[in-house]
Order: structure tokens, then C-alpha cells, then sequence
């Protein structure tokens, strides 16, 4: 048994879990609520080896940006750390985060290793078709200005349960994926692999998502710095808009839903906003596929929210998909949809630490 303990921090918690590698059996499990620190994480992460009988065999740390140096798990040295620091750069709401987390496990755990875990990893492969913006050579030559992807681990796990589903091999699988959560992206994966994605230089870009504003007018950014500071504009593109900035009460899909049942209108506008922007960008990504078999829906609100998923899936009937899902939600990963519709619908529960225990795992063979 080669027993993996997963850190994988959140905006606002830190989950820890302590997985069989070999068998994907949680054998321990923490979750903080507190915004992850140094300090709450080291509290915790104590709490958790206290009452296991053997410390773990290795820590695998989810991290959100690899930048460009960091396109697989890598096992944590001086040259990984530096890596990671240079990414924090392009991820400072997530990065540097991690990094005081890592120091903090180190310090608890020092003889076992730690290994990095990138989102942006399973989009490493990209085409340069998909990676590519269309700004000055010089901006992309010098600053390294690219499309990265994220959530990785996510679609990596929703990838291979969506092959273990449809009974068939990842690589025979042409996929669309939204994984949608607090932070919300879709992705399109052709024959197993990512070779489009809607996030890109960094995790702010996209469909909205729960406080962040997803895509919007650059040309309107540079109208609002004339007039705010970059830490006010950086402050409202990545806490007060989304589906908060939208509804004005909550950036929580299960709260708008029941407000907008009860005659909210700035809910339900919140909400339609939100699902026709998933349903455009998955709309998009399905030109890069030859065909498309299936859409998975995985993350928070993908997978427990099924007016979200009903909502996307209307919008959607023009590439196969059905226009009507079931109600309510799935007990266990499923095929939503008929068998026999032209696209099936899954519901894929996000288990990012089962991936980062997988890929931990890989990473020290």
C-alpha cells in the first residue's frame, strides 16, 4: 500500500485526505474552513497525523499554476520551488498560498516526499492553435504570455471515470467537460487529451464563476484603470463579480436557484447569465472535436445542481445534446441522459484527491 496525503487549498478551506494510492480508499480525512494560512494549515495537518497510526508515505500538493516550467507532477526540490515561485506571479490569489502550505507539511513531515501537482498540467499538451493569443510577438516572446488551462486534476479524473462509464478506452473518447464550481471552466478532451480550454493565462478568464468575472472587454479594463487603481480593478474582477457581482446577494448556484424560484429577478438573471455563457464556451470547444460523445458535468454545481446542468444542456440540442435531463441528483458517478441520445450527459463527482494521489504516486515510480 503506498498511502499519499492530498493538500489541496481552496479560496476559502483546506482539504486533506490521506488515500490508498493502489486502491483510491480514503483512509483519513481533514477539512479546514478557515482561509487557508501557514499556520491553519499546520494546525490541522497536526490534527490529522495525530491520529493516524503510520505517517504517510509521500504529500501530494495540488498546485494551480505550474507556470512554464512546471507541466507534470514534480517531485518538490530547489529547482521545483523556484518554478513554483515564478508562477506565483501569474496565480496570486492561489500560488503563493500553496507554497506557505508546502513549507508548513515540510516542516511536519521533512523525510518523505512532497510532490507538486499542477493544474495546468493536463493541459500541458495543448496545441499551439489553442495556446496562443493574438497580441504582439514581443508580449508573447518576452513575458511568456500564453493560454494555460486549469483545473486539470479535475478533468483528468472526470476523463478517466467518463472511459470507465462508457466502458471504453480514454484515448477512443472525444469529450466536452465543464467543470463548475466555485471556480468554473470547460474543456474540450479529443481522444483522451486537452486541446482546448476556456481558462487561459490565468485562472480569471473564462465563463463567470461563482466571484470571479470570467472573460470580459479588455478595452473596458482599460477605460475602468483610468478611473480605479489596478488593486481596485484586480479586487472586483476576482471577489465582488460573477455570479455575486451578478445577483447581489450570493455567488452560491443553490441560493440563487431557491431566490429565483421566489421571484428574485436579479437571481434569475444571475443564473441565466451564468448558464448561457457555459453553454456558448462548451458550444465553441465542440468545433475542435471530429465528433462528440459525451458532456461531463463535474465540480461543486456540475455535479449537485441539476437545474444548471438542465439549463446548459437546452441551450445545447443544435451538437446532439438532449434537450431534458432527469430531476434531481445523482447518488453515484452516472450516464444522465438516455443511452440512446445522440451525445450522452454524465454527472462525474469531483475527486481531485484521488487524481493527486494518482499522480503523486506516478511521480515517485
Amino acid at each position: 500500500m503506498t498511502a499519499v496525503l492530498t493538500v489541496n487549498p481552496g479560496s476559502h478551506s483546506l482539504r486533506l485526505h490521506v488515500v490508498d494510492a493502489d486502491t483510491d480508499e480514503i483512509l483519513a480525512a481533514a477539512t479546514s474552513t478557515d482561509k487557508p494560512d501557514a499556520q491553519s494549515a499546520a494546525k490541522t495537518l497536526r490534527e490529522l497525523l495525530g491520529d493516524l497510526d503510520t505517517p504517510p508515505d509521500a504529500v501530494g500538493h495540488r498546485l494551480v499554476h505550474g507556470g512554464p516550467h512546471l507541466r507534470s507532477p514534480t517531485v518538490v526540490d530547489d529547482s521545483a520551488l523556484q518554478h513554483a515561485r515564478t508562477a506565483a506571479e501569474l496565480a496570486p490569489e492561489h500560488v503563493p498560498v500553496t507554497l506557505d502550505i508546502l513549507s508548513a507539511a515540510c516542516d511536519q513531515l521533512p523525510d518523505i516526499p512532497h510532490v507538486l501537482c499542477p493544474d495546468t498540467a493536463f493541459h500541458a499538451s495543448l496545441p499551439d492553435v489553442s495556446t496562443t493569443y493574438p497580441v504582439p510577438e514581443s508580449w508573447r516572446r518576452d513575458h511568456g504570455i500564453r493560454r494555460y488551462g486549469f483545473h486539470g486534476l479535475s478533468y483528468a479524473w472526470a476523463t478517466s471515470r467518463a472511459a470507465e462509464l462508457l466502458n471504453r478506452p480514454a484515448e477512443s473518447l472525444n469529450l466536452l467537460l465543464a467543470h463548475l464550481g466555485g471556480g468554473c471552466s470547460v474543456c474540450a478532451v479529443r481522444e483522451g487529451s486537452s486541446v482546448d480550454t476556456s481558462m487561459g493565462f490565468t485562472p480569471l478568464d473564462g465563463v463567470p464563476m461563482s466571484t470571479r468575472s470570467g472573460g470580459v472587454d479588455p478595452g473596458m479594463l482599460l477605460w475602468l484603470l483610468d478611473r480605479l487603481t489596478a488593486d481596485e480593478v484586480r479586487d472586483g474582477l476576482y471577489h465582488h463579480s460573477g455570479l455575486l457581482g451578478l445577483s447581489g446577494i450570493s455567488g452560491d448556484t443553490r441560493q440563487l436557484v431557491r431566490s429565483a424560484e421566489a421571484g428574485d429577478d436579479r437571481a434569475r438573471l444571475a443564473l441565466d447569465v451564468f448558464t448561457r455563457r457555459v453553454s456558448q464556451a462548451l458550444a465553441a470547444m465542440a468545433v475542435t472535436l471530429p465528433r462528440l460523445d459525451a458532456l461531463v458535468f463535474t465540480g461543486e454545481i456540475g455535479w449537485d445542481q441539476p437545474e444548471v446542468r438542465q439549463a446548459v444542456c437546452q441551450d445545447l440540442t443544435r451538437i446532439g445534446v438532449p434537450a431534458t435531463l432527469p430531476v434531481g441528483n445523482p447518488v453515484t458517478d452516472r450516464v444522465l441522459s438516455s443511452p440512446f441520445a445522440p451525445v450522452l450527459v454524465l454527472a462525474v463527482q469531483p475527486r481531485e484527491e484521488l487524481q493527486i494521489a494518482r499522480e503523486t504516486s506516478k511521480a515517485l515510480v
